[in-house]
């Protein structure tokens, strides 16, 4: 079904080309719902600058748009405002058959892309034989709930977890295993990975013979030796089973399946140096093969340079990456790739797209897009860590969040235990943790505070969970089975109740929108305008008690569209909804 801001754009599109002509028919309208209700329910801000730049005073134009328009079936009224602002009051009769037709479609209004792209979403990447730490979670988050988006709206997406698997720091931790008998063993704990690493880095820093051994452990495992690449996989499997475990409690879509390491690539490095060679890319400097992305300039206002081949024949990441994106492009057939990374590689990834650009790997329609994010930073506004100094693994914040839900829920409700307690601490906690992260805009860096984002007022998950639970009450004591709820009474007629109805009907037009901007706390921002919204319905329009029994039954749709919205929203940012709270 179209939603409300398509079937306004249609409309503004014939009304603009009788308007203006016909060669400005596909003029944005620059429709947006309405700040405040004496503006309307919607305004159009195009006469602004179409009459500019058609030499049409604006308000004139806006008054011509009106006049040429078909308004009659789906708005009560349309007025011209000040310079040219065009408002637009919707017809209830129009709103309620909207909302009825979003209310009995089982995808809630959700359009299906007509021409679904395959977009490959590359996201989370931890590093083999290191726990997963707070530095993870933003982009595992945000990757995750953006590909949630792209695939509910009918797209086919890849999902590609890039971890480090590869590089010199194998050589280094083989051959500590190898000297301390620790590659004797038959299992491998994540735990003793970490403190294998940093035992291994010392020693590698303090002992050149110790370094001389670990540098041809990496020409070992390049070359395929038995010894190096068995203990090199058993790194890989065990740091694998704690990733799977970690994205398992964090509710996200990814899967062993999903892993496509730095050393995937690592036989396809070789051709891409020489193609891009061929091609008349490279340019020697001092031995190494270098780069030149077209409009990158360093301090000193000379081109600034990717390094390709280093001197001594190894690779670096950006090689792997220029891989990376060529196999997703040529073999995985994406139109669209991207990449959810902390703000720090904006420049890495913008002379990426050029040069993928210019290697003719990346056609024009393909569309690559970073998708960068600010850090986590402690009340202190620093980066978040330890009292020792070291990151804050990402197990733990997910105990202490579950904990934290499991001390405010027994607080609230003492009576609840058992699995279904423990059930709801897990949702409320990963809930709270995950909405703190997507709820701001992803580019600004955030302060980790425990009391915000558990809180169960203002705009957090456990407010809008506490909010689905609040409706699916009114079902459970009135005894009333949701499914049987007729989606085609809903009647608005109250404040209340229209605004709640003018809110939902914009479920579509928000997902469409953070699909296209990546920026999920769009869906953030209008699931707690959803919640804020229905507590003022309910505060003022009876539901059980509404007097008539057709009042009545509209309110009962209401309330179930407006759980159902609740539950889709937070469901796409990667959030459980529970029963009772």
């Amino acid at each position: 079904m179209p939603h409300v801001l398509e079937i306004l754009n249609e409309r503004f599109t014939e009304a603009i080309s009788r308007a203006a002509g016909a060669a400005h028919a596909g003029a944005d309208p620059l429709l947006r719902p309405s700040a405040q209700a004496k503006f309307g329910d919607y305004q159009a801000n195009a006469a602004m600058s179409l009459g500019k730049q058609i030499g049409r005073p604006p308000r004139e134009l806006a008054e011509a748009i009106v006049q040429s328009g078909r308004w009659e079936d789906i708005c009560q009224k349309v007025e011209v405002a000040g310079p040219g602002f065009i408002n637009l009051t919707l017809r209830d009769s129009f709103i309620n058959a909207q909302l009825a037709q979003m209310a009995a479609d089982d995808g809630i209004g959700l359009p299906r892309a007509k021409r679904p792209w395959t977009v490959v979403v590359d996201y989370s990447s931890p590093n083999v034989a290191k726990q997963m730490h707070i530095g993870h979670l933003r982009s595992t988050i945000i990757g995750d709930a953006i590909a949630r988006v792209l695939e509910r709206l009918g797209h086919r997406v890849i999902r590609q977890n890039h971890v480090g698997d590869w590089g010199t720091q194998f050589g280094m931790l083989i051959e500590y295993l190898i000297e301390t008998g620790a590659a004797a063993e038959d299992e491998l704990k994540v735990a003793d990975l970490e403190a294998l690493y940093r035992a291994a880095q010392q020693r590698y820093e303090a002992d050149e013979a110790f370094a001389a051994h670990a540098r041809q452990r990496v020409v070992d495992l390049q070359a395929g030796d038995i010894t190096a690449v068995t203990l090199w996989r058993a790194l890989v499997d065990e740091s694998k089973r704690h990733f799977e475990a970690v994205y398992r409690r964090l509710g996200v879509k990814l899967t062993d399946a999903d892993i496509r390491g730095e050393s995937f690539y690592n036989d396809q490095l070789p051709g891409i140096v020489n193609a891009l060679e061929k091609r008349g890319l490279l340019h020697d400097s001092e031995g190494a093969k270098v780069l030149y992305p077209e409009g990158f300039k360093n301090t000193e206002g000379e081109p600034l340079g990717m390094i390709v081949r280093k001197r001594d024949g190894g690779y670096l990441y950006a090689t792997t990456d220029l891989a990376a994106a060529k196999y997703r492009i040529e073999q995985l057939g994406a139109d669209r790739l991207i990449y959810v990374t902390d703000s720090r590689q904006n420049q890495h990834f913008a002379m990426l797209f050029q040069a993928l650009r210019e290697a003719g790997w990346a056609p024009e329609h393909v569309r690559l897009e970073h998708v960068p994010f600010g850090m986590v930073l402690g009340k202190d506004r620093r980066p978040l860590k330890t009292r020792s100094g070291r990151n804050v693994r990402l197990d733990e914040v997910l105990d202490e969040a579950v904990e934290r839900a499991g001390q405010i829920i027994a607080e609230k409700n003492p009576e609840m235990a058992g699995d279904w307690w423990r059930d709801a601490a897990e949702a409320i906690g990963t809930g709270a943790l995950k909405y703190a992260d997507l709820s701001g805009q992803r580019i600004k860096d955030y302060i980790f505070d425990w009391d915000q984002m558990l809180a169960f007022d203002g705009n957090t998950a456990p407010y809008l969970q506490n909010a689905y639970v609040r409706i699916r009450s009114i079902f459970r004591k009135g005894e009333i089975d949701p499914a049987l709820v007729d989606p085609g009474a809903i009647a608005a007629e109250e404040p209340a109740e229209r605004d709640l109805a003018l809110k939902l009907l914009q479920f579509p037009e928000v997902v469409g929108g953070v699909a296209e901007t990546l920026e999920p706390h769009r869906l953030c921002s209008f699931l707690y305008e959803v919640a804020t919204g229905y507590h003022r319905f309910y505060e003022n329009c009876p539901v059980l008690t509404a007097g008539d029994e057709s009042r009545r039954q509209s309110r009962l749709a209401l309330c179930d569209l407006a759980a159902r919205i609740l539950a889709a929203g937070l469901d796409l940012l990667g959030i459980r909804t529970i029963e009772q709270m």
